[in-house]
């Protein structure tokens, strides 16, 4: 008789999380997360088939804690929205490494797709529908991962756009100029003003 399941998936999902957020994503792998539990590689594929499993476990785990509650239903759908998005961007910012498997899994997470629901509803209530909704669900979810993926994998700020301010202003004057803005510039006040003029659009 098989032996009895002993973790559960959010056990195992930790493991894993922990793995990556210590080590790094190319860290992450069977014998690695069975050494975080403590226990062999073979027992580990009594829960889960292989890294994939794994990487699907990480995504859910993290979109989980994304609260997915519907807004102060008082303010207005533009607000909602925000909230939405800080809410997502918090969370999924607190783990750095998980963003590229946030892109790749993103449609088999239950708490992902909880979070599209509820903007779906905010959406809905301002009037949206059809081609415009799918639009403007689909602009949202493309600004909210390049910005993040842009904060965490490939800052605009730092070290790189310091070299932008370096190059020659004769051949790259808009560049530099904006380069030396961007310095001035956090990444709270950055994220929130990409949002809001893409919110502009969707509220023209």
């Amino acid at each position: 008789m098989p032996r009895p399941r002993s973790l559960t998936s959010r056990q195992l999902a930790s493991a894993a999380l922990a793995v990556i957020d210590r080590d790094g994503l190319t860290a992450l792998s069977m014998r690695a997360v069975a050494q975080e539990l403590g226990m062999s590689t073979m027992g580990l594929y009594r829960y889960v088939q292989d890294r994939e499993d794994l990487e699907r476990l990480v995504v859910e785990r993290v979109l989980s804690e994304v609260d997915t509650d519907l807004p102060d239903s008082g303010a207005s759908w533009r607000d909602q929205v925000e909230v939405m998005a800080r809410r997502l961007r918090d969370t999924v910012g607190a783990h750095p490494e998980v963003i590229p498997l946030t892109v790749v899994h993103r449609h088999h997470s239950p708490a992902g797709l909880r979070w599209s629901e509820t903007v779906l509803a905010i959406l809905t209530t301002a009037g949206m529908s059809g081609e415009r909704r799918v639009i403007a669900l689909r602009a949202l979810l493309g600004y909210l991962i390049g910005a993040i993926q842009l904060e965490h994998l490939g800052p605009l700020s730092g070290a790189g756009t310091t070299a932008i301010t370096r190059l020659p202003p004769t051949d790259f004057p808009l560049m530099t100029a904006t380069a030396r803005t961007a310095q001035d510039m956090d990444a709270d006040r950055e994220f929130l003003g990409g949002l809001r003029l893409l919110l502009d659009g969707l509220d023209a």
